[in-house]
């Protein structure tokens, strides 16, 4: 698994810690509120730059790479969700 497996991990496994959404996984919140962060400005530190991905995901309609992971996927095998090279 390289590094990119495990940031991926990572986010699908972290939770708000705070406000309206305490306690959601943050591939969970809505969009509407994932924007507000970014036109207010993302906190600092981690969670800053995993809720900078998570709206890029959002956006970008990338969600379902965490599927297999809310599928409860025991051994997580991220080869057969990227796009095959060419």
């Amino acid at each position: 698994m390289d590094n990119a497996d495990d940031e991926l991990l990572q986010l699908a496994a972290m939770r708000m810690p705070f406000g309206k959404y305490k306690g959601w996984l943050l591939i969970d919140l809505p969009e509407p509120y994932v924007v507000w962060f970014a036109n207010k400005g993302f906190p600092e530190g981690k969670l800053g730059r995993m809720l900078q991905v998570v709206l890029e995901i959002k956006v970008n309609g990338l969600e379902y790479l965490f599927e297999p992971l809310r599928q409860g996927a025991g051994s997580h095998n991220f080869e057969s969700i990227r796009p095959q090279k060419k």
